[in-house]
């Protein structure tokens, strides 16, 4: 029997791998991978054959809200397991056709592109322009406007059977912490599969492609809804910034009016001041910092190193998640093991610009490791100054144990 829509079951298989490598919890049915895997072989075909009949009709997402950074919280709406399978099936049809097309000054959830690079990019361009003009989209991602959505991607896409699916999605129920079911005219939920795509097609068309049409002369970095714009001068900041505002507003956004700022690029070449001179861009704060040339000469240069920030959240995370002094069971290397990946990654992410940023946080991990020692050996308790030479110790005869402390030298000196 002839399907109307023409989805393989490969294509199906495909995107249940990607989002089990992506991981996640589970949505409103309370079903977990493990779960969705007991009976994988129907829950697949389900997908598919509904899928491909035109049949399926998604089922609401979880809200779940967790703490912005700074001030506020964040709301994500969850998709069951087998609903994130589904959205990966069409982002995988979807993804292909409007990638050729995006702005190469686009970063956000694109493959072969990071937020390294973008900040990369910044640093560039804040060495050449004097001026940046940091901007805050408010509520992006609750107030996508639902029919511009769908005509944004039917400009984009032949594939034809994806837009009442997607249309779907956007009008999905959410449902709350208390059981009760709200729907949705506004917005794309945080935490959905195609959302992200989503959002890079609507700003590409709402920005980055108007930009280069209007402005080419301009340059920026776009990782999603972060965005940073350079400018030549004060002047040419303040005429792009009533521009954008009024192009944003065609497209039924704004920017947020406290969290939009034009900032100097303060270094050794410019002599001015101005009232700000620091921003920030994907848990990097821009600002300027004393440096040194080739020639071991000082100079002030404006660049990038870990934000405030992300290093507060991150002695959180050592502090609230790890917990290291109620994990005396585990020994050292088993700690080892389960924490390397983290800090390598805060290292790879954060250590590329300024490395020096990292110390504050890598040394607390070697305090909460020295405390959980504390409780753990009673010749150490209430002896700090013991644990912390025991420590000096290990990581002298093991420098390798922990990811961090190849980059302490004080750490593997002889004790």
């Amino acid at each position: 029997m002839t399907k109307p829509f023409d989805i393989s079951k490969a294509m199906v298989w495909a995107a249940y791998q990607s989002v089990k490598r992506a991981g996640g919890g589970p949505g409103v049915d309370g079903q977990t991978m493990e779960d969705f895997e007991r009976d994988l072989k129907n829950n697949l075909y389900g997908i598919w054959n509904r899928m491909s009949s035109g049949s399926y009709f998604p089922p609401p997402v979880m809200r779940v809200v967790i703490p912005k950074r700074g001030r506020g919280q964040r709301e994500l709406g969850v998709p069951t397991v087998g609903d994130r399978v589904a959205q990966a099936v069409v982002k995988a049809r979807l993804e292909p056709m409007v990638e050729p097309r995006f702005h190469d000054d686009s970063y956000g959830y694109r493959p072969g592109r990071s937020a390294l690079d973008a900040v990369a990019k910044a640093r560039d361009r804040c060495w050449r322009d004097n001026w940046v003009l940091d901007l805050d989209i408010e509520k992006f991602f609750d107030s996508l406007d639902h029919d511009l959505v769908l005509r944004v991607v039917r400009r984009f896409t032949s594939c034809r059977w994806s837009l009442p699916y997607i249309e779907r999605w956007l009008k999905a129920a959410v449902q709350l912490s208390d059981g009760s079911r709200q729907a949705q005219n506004l917005g794309t939920p945080q935490g959905g599969v195609i959302s992200p795509l989503l959002a890079n097609i609507y700003l590409h068309l709402a920005f980055d492609d108007w930009m280069k049409r209007e402005t080419p002369h301009i340059h920026f970095e776009r990782y999603a809804d972060d965005i940073v714009v350079h400018c030549r001068s004060e002047k040419q900041a303040r005429w792009i910034q009533g521009r954008i505002k009024a192009r944003l507003a065609k497209c039924r956004l704004a920017l947020h009016p406290d969290k939009t700022r034009l900032v100097y690029c303060h270094d050794s070449r410019r002599s001015e001041s101005a009232e700000c001179e620091t921003f920030d861009f994907l848990g990097h704060t821009f600002r300027p910092r004393s440096s040194k040339n080739h020639r071991g000469e000082l100079f002030v240069s404006f660049s990038p190193a870990l934000s405030r920030r992300a290093a507060t959240a991150m002695r959180q995370i050592v502090r609230r998640s790890w917990k290291l002094k109620e994990r005396t069971f585990l020994y050292l290397r088993e700690l080892a093991r389960r924490l390397n990946p983290i800090i390598r990654g805060w290292i790879n992410y954060y250590g590329r610009f300024c490395r020096s940023a990292l110390g504050p946080v890598l040394g607390r991990i070697n305090t909460a490791i020295v405390e959980g020692a504390m409780r753990k050996f009673k010749r150490l308790r209430r002896r700090r100054t013991r644990a912390e030479v025991w420590l000096k110790g290990v990581a002298r005869r093991e420098p390798q144990l922990f990811a961090h402390w190849k980059y302490q030298g004080w750490m593997t000196r002889a004790v």
